[in-house]
């Protein structure tokens, strides 16, 4: 972890530190497009052929006739479980569907005016493919994650995809009564998702982290299937003047464990405190090969000039994970993925059971949208009902602002009414 500070001699450094963090995104998706545009563009055109050929290839499936995983085999993994992991899983699925409930909007209706009725419908999507990676750690959270909330929704048809499911997943798939999952991964798996195969029809909606070839592809079908976010490696940004060492090293280590390309920064304006993180951090990582990896690359503790300039690097990285020390603090909060307050909120708990999804925007993106939620499973459909009197009110002013466009269409679409009203009346 490199100590930067804002001021002194090591402010043109930090300055540019900053802004280059500041700017991150897909630049690194780049790299895979041109084998991720092949392997899309042949499943889309070559359909099953191509598909099983590639999950041959990547995922290592050996038969075809295993690429469905089957009800038996789900309730299997569950069996098998232990019943305290059995009870972690229930516990962890209980949480995260008693917040998706209390997100979920509603569908409503209202009169602004006499005889004008707007409102709104919300409707879930009909299909909707969950990714859940497989690769370094088994990611059951992720299908908890991914599944309740569509389901909360009311989503008629959830699909699961991850190549290589673990045990855990598979159990978990059972608890949630998942009926479609397939032991497929990477770039193929979301084409078929976006463009549908014999096997596996298509479906609205593409939800969940994954690597590079995973979130390249997304960005690829996007136009033609809707995605949730393009989800990065893992960042996390502790902001704190009073926090205890061990417990912020503790955090920047756990996430710095996901990914070796995660990123972690530690705020301060106290240099003292900023030293002790650090070499904490040191200390702790020392057994954890990717989160030693990945501090020595992608950690920074930051020594701010003062307070307010601590908070605006912090709302300028937009961080995916976000600690502050007190409740007080989410008054300055903008740009923040999800945030987590004061020394017993460990990070890690947002990853499992406390309830807010744990799929998170990253690459600056806590700009312009918070993590995946029950509304990303609906849409709103809005409504709107006049009678005569509202028409004979609100027409004409419409009738000004259509023909001021110049769409004449629309004003004589609305003035057909009126006059037919003054017919009424004078019949």
């Amino acid at each position: 972890m490199r100590l930067i500070r804002t001021k002194g001699r090591g402010r043109t450094q930090a300055a540019e530190l900053i802004a280059t963090l500041e700017a991150r995104g897909g630049a690194a998706l780049d790299a895979v497009l041109p084998r991720v545009q092949r392997i899309v563009a042949d499943v889309r055109s070559k359909n099953d052929s191509a598909l099983l050929r590639y999950a041959r290839q990547f995922d290592g499936l050996p038969d075809v006739s295993q690429l469905r995983i089957s009800q038996a085999e789900m309730e299997s993994a569950w069996d098998a479980l232990t019943p305290d992991l059995r009870d972690a899983l229930s516990t962890a699925a209980s949480q995260i569907r008693t917040f998706a409930q209390r997100q979920m909007p509603s569908s409503w209706r209202m009169s602004p005016m006499r005889g004008l009725t707007t409102g709104q419908i919300v409707s879930p999507l009909g299909a909707v493919g969950c990714y859940v990676p497989s690769g370094r750690h088994p990611l059951p959270s992720t299908l908890l994650m991914t599944v309740i909330p569509a389901q909360v929704a009311g989503v008629q048809r959830i699909i699961a995809v991850s190549p290589k499911p673990a045990q855990e997943t598979l159990a978990a798939a059972h608890m949630l009564g998942l009926s479609e999952f397939y032991r497929l991964g990477g770039a193929h798996a979301v084409a078929a998702l976006a463009y549908g195969t014999a096997t596996i029809p298509r479906v609205d909606k593409i939800v969940g982290p994954g690597n590079l070839y995973v979130t390249a592809a997304k960005r690829l079908v996007a136009f033609d299937c809707a995605i949730d976010m393009l989800a990065g490696p893992t960042e996390i940004v502790v902001t704190s003047e009073r926090g205890k060492p061990a417990d912020i090293a503790s955090d920047i280590v756990a996430q710095a464990e996901h990914d070796p390309d995660a990123l972690a920064i530690f705020i301060t304006t106290r240099s003292e405190l900023a030293q002790e993180v650090a070499a904490e951090v040191r200390l702790r990582s020392r057994e954890n090969a990717v989160a030693r990896v990945t501090l020595q690359r992608n950690a920074f503790a930051i020594v701010a000039g003062d307070l307010r300039e601590a908070r605006d690097i912090t709302n300028r990285l937009a961080p995916e994970h976000l600690t502050v020390d007190a409740a007080s603090d989410l008054k300055w909060v903008r740009n923040a993925g999800s945030v987590f307050v004061g020394r017993w909120s460990a990070q890690p708990m947002g990853d499992y059971i406390s309830g807010p999804n744990h799929t998170l925007p990253t690459g600056a993106m806590a700009r312009v949208r918070g993590g995946l939620s029950v509304n990303d499973f609906v849409k709103l459909i809005t409504v709107q009902e006049y009678n005569s009197r509202a028409m004979h009110y609100l027409g004409p002013k419409a009738a000004l602002l259509a023909q001021a466009e110049g769409l004449t269409g629309h004003a004589e679409a609305i003035r057909t009414r009126l006059r037919g009203k003054r017919r009424e009346e004078m019949a």
